[in-house]
């Protein structure tokens, strides 16, 4: 794509630009229906770096564009896709990491001079044509265009600069053996040929149920690895959200009210698909191209099919496709091709438009103008996002005013019942324990480890709702006895007993394999057979997942012969090497320096994530939770799918 538009573009499309920009600078619009959330983000910081605070509204921006750029990627994102990839989490992780980054880099010195963030810039392909600087009145316009200062899209460069080279300062030490590049190369490069045979645990059947005196017995020989960990119990309150939707009363002139201030949510922008046909030329060749563009032309008029002619004839990369551009990519064509585009109706071709380098020919495939959708259509989608930020709000609302009556009595029970709330009692719960419908992410059982003995806490969001708990038991780790832990006793014997039952069987199969196939062996005996082409080191394989003991025998173990049955995590498996691929020190030297490049970077990386972890611990970031937590629901309640 930058090649073409190198090639082809006088100025730089700004849609293009906005792709580019949104991986560079945060930009922070102001996102339509913020009602009591801006509220929430002035609360005060959300996390703390040492002494670096990190406010919600800056966590609150990154969100916000995070997700902006997702629906451009997932047109059905919603509230439960946003929660599915772990959005919120990912944003405030990669916060911390950037801000641990340039605190290490300002105790290091290290900073960006003003000419290597002059040679970022003209070194972006954006800013160039015919493999030169735009220029800085182009590269001026160009931010103009997207409403970017010059100062603030230099920081962002400078902010970059300083990332890279603290990076790099980090991972300088980091070198490779040559047995360390050997091995590697053999890992990436052998691979072996097989057929497997599976037989799972689960698979096996008892005859018997085990006796209660043979699980006693067991347990008591393996009591020490039976224990209780360390459990709290409250009584706590929680609002659902869900349920109190129940409350709110809708007005036909507050949808429309919505309606009107966040028309851009409903907008669906205009579809305008683009093929092209491309021919490139010089001057020595000039007519004569101009005359085959002619020759294309006039067969489009007789009614030949576009694609097929952009197949044969197109000299760019999307010839290939019959010349589609899409509904995106046109808009990075030149500006006397976009304006011909604009002009043209669907189904229509221009003519041949004589360009710098080059012949094109257009065709509109699909124009549909943008269009708001009507408030009829939206409607319940506005209902739903309106009534789930109110529940949010009065959720929060009847909390605060319990947990104030609460601290003042220092009684959260007593005080619930008296303003109607029903009291609710978690059960004893382990750290990070879930509870089932209110809170999948164990961020109650997380807040319970922070209270001391009859605290109350402060309010606890989840993305269910917000409640507020107050501790009343802490049950110390201690040994388990029998009756607590009888039925994970009973299960892991019957496991012991099964895992036996399988190798008996799988070394019966082993002695039969003289005479017969693996793959028929396999169906007598009721086994999963399965075959891998090209196995290698550190290979996931079917159900067994990785298994350094087959990898072992993958490059060991003599063609054609049987392996030992081979233990995995859920059962037993038998193999057998059909073929090798293997490699010398010879075929390294060819690949040597790409494949030296390739492991170092992987070295640096895993010592980079290592680093990092215990520059977190060293400067004690510290994330308020609750208001972690409440930003994203906030945030989240915007994606309600529309029904």
């Amino acid at each position: 794509m930058l090649k073409s538009m190198r090639r082809n573009v006088k100025k730089l499309a700004p849609t293009l630009w906005l792709v580019i920009a949104a991986f560079i600078i945060t930009i922070f619009a102001v996102w339509g229906g913020a009602g009591r959330l801006g509220e929430a983000r002035a609360a005060g910081a959300i996390i703390t770096i040492g002494k670096e605070r990190i406010s919600a509204d800056f966590y609150f921006q990154n969100l916000r564009q995070r997700l902006e750029g997702l629906k451009r990627e997932f047109k059905e994102l919603d509230s439960k896709l946003i929660q599915q990839l772990n959005i919120p989490r990912q944003v405030l992780e990669q916060i911390i990491q950037e801000t641990l980054l340039f605190q290490k880099a300002k105790e290091l010195g290290i900073d960006a001079s003003s000419e290597e963030i002059r040679e970022k810039i003209i070194g972006y392909p954006v800013f160039q044509r015919d493999g030169k600087f735009v220029g800085f009145e182009e590269y001026k316009r160009i931010l103009e265009w997207n409403r970017i200062s010059i100062t603030e899209f230099e920081e962002s460069l400078r902010k970059e600069v300083i990332l890279n080279k603290v990076m790099k300062v980090l991972t300088a030490g980091i070198t490779i053996t040559p047995e360390e590049l050997w091995e590697s190369y053999k890992n990436k490069s052998e691979s072996a040929k097989m057929e497997f045979a599976i037989l799972e645990t689960e698979k096996i059947e008892l005859k018997e149920e085990p006796l209660s005196s043979e699980i006693k017995e067991y347990f008591e020989e393996n009591k020490e690895e039976y224990k209780i960990p360390e459990r709290r119990e409250a009584a706590f309150v929680f609002l659902k959200t869900e349920d109190l939707k129940a409350e709110i009363e809708l007005t036909d002139s507050g949808i429309e009210k919505y309606y009107k201030e966040n028309e851009s949510q409903f907008k669906n922008p205009e579809r305008l698909k683009v093929s092209r046909i491309y021919l490139p030329y010089d001057e020595k060749e000039k007519e004569l191209i101009l005359a085959e563009a002619q020759g294309i032309l006039e067969r489009i008029k007789s009614g030949e099919d576009f694609g097929d002619l952009a197949k044969k004839h197109s000299k760019d990369n999307k010839a290939a496709n019959g010349g589609d551009w899409g509904l995106y990519e046109w808009q990075t064509l030149s500006s006397r091709e976009k304006t011909e585009i604009e002009n043209l109706s669907e189904g229509e071709a221009s003519g041949a438009l004589e360009l710098e380098e080059g012949v094109s020919i257009l065709k509109v495939t699909e124009k549909k103008p943008s269009r708001i959708k009507p408030l009829e259509e939206v409607k319940e989608r506005i209902k739903n996002t309106i009534k789930d930020q109110k529940a949010r709000e009065l959720a929060e609302e009847r909390i605060n005013r319990l947990e104030k009556r609460a601290r003042k009595e220092k009684n959260l029970s007593a005080e619930a019942p008296i303003i109607g709330f029903e009291l609710k009692n978690t059960g004893l719960l382990k750290k990070g324990e879930a509870m089932e419908d209110i809170d999948s992410a164990g961020t109650i059982s997380n807040a319970l480890f922070e209270l001391e003995e009859k605290e109350i806490s402060s309010p606890i969001y989840t993305y269910q709702g917000v409640g507020i708990a107050q501790l009343e038991k802490v049950e110390i780790p201690r040994q388990a006895n029998f009756e607590e832990v009888e039925e994970e006793v009973k299960q892991e014997f019957e496991t012991i007993r099964k895992k036996e039952k399988a190798l008996e069987k799988m070394k019966k199969v082993q002695v039969e394999l003289k005479e017969a196939s693996l793959e028929s062996l396999a169906e007598k005996h009721g086994l999963e057979y399965n075959t891998a082409d090209e196995h290698k080191r550190g290979q996931y394989l079917s159900v067994i997942g990785e298994n350094a003991k087959i990898d072992e025998l993958a490059f060991s173990l003599p063609l054609n012969e049987s392996s030992e049955p081979v233990e995995f995590g859920e059962g037993y498996a038998l193999i057998k090497i059909l073929d090798r691929k293997e490699v010398t020190r010879e075929d390294l030297e060819k690949d040597k320096e790409t494949e030296k490049e390739n492991l170092l970077g992987a070295k640096k990386n895993k010592f980079f994530q290592s680093y990092m972890s215990k520059l977190r611990e060293e400067k004690k970031v510290k994330i308020k939770y609750d208001l972690f937590l409440k930003i994203s629901s906030d945030v989240l309640s915007r994606y309600t799918k529309e029904e």
